[in-house]
C-alpha cells in the first residue's frame, strides 16, 4: 500500500509489526473499521478505538495522539475573542 494513501493512523500502524486482522481480533474493532481507519481520510478514530489500539500495541494513547495530531495547533491568540453581536 502506498504511504500517500494512508491516514495518519494508517501510517503509524503500518510501522508496527501487527496485521490489521490481528489488531481487529485483539481489540474487537471490526476488520472493516480497521481498514477504514487505515485508508479513509474522512474516518477518525474514537477515543475508545485509540485506547484499544494503544493497548494492543503496548504504547500510550498519547503517543498515538501526538503522531496523528502532529500538524494541529491552536488558533492565534488574536482570534480567541468572540466578536460582540450588534443588538
Amino acid at each position: 500500500m502506498r504511504k500517500d494513501t494512508l491516514t495518519r493512523l494508517g501510517l503509524y500502524l503500518s510501522k508496527k509489526p501487527l496485521s490489521q486482522a490481528k489488531l481487529a481480533r485483539m481489540t474487537g474493532i471490526s476488520k472493516d473499521r480497521i481498514s477504514r481507519l487505515h485508508v479513509d481520510l474522512s474516518t477518525k478514530p474514537t477515543v475508545e478505538e485509540a485506547y484499544l489500539i494503544s493497548l494492543a500495541l503496548n504504547v500510550t494513547v498519547q503517543e498515538i495522539a501526538e503522531f496523528i495530531c502532529v500538524n494541529l495547533s491552536l488558533r492565534p491568540e488574536s482570534e480567541w475573542d468572540i466578536p460582540k453581536r450588534k443588538k
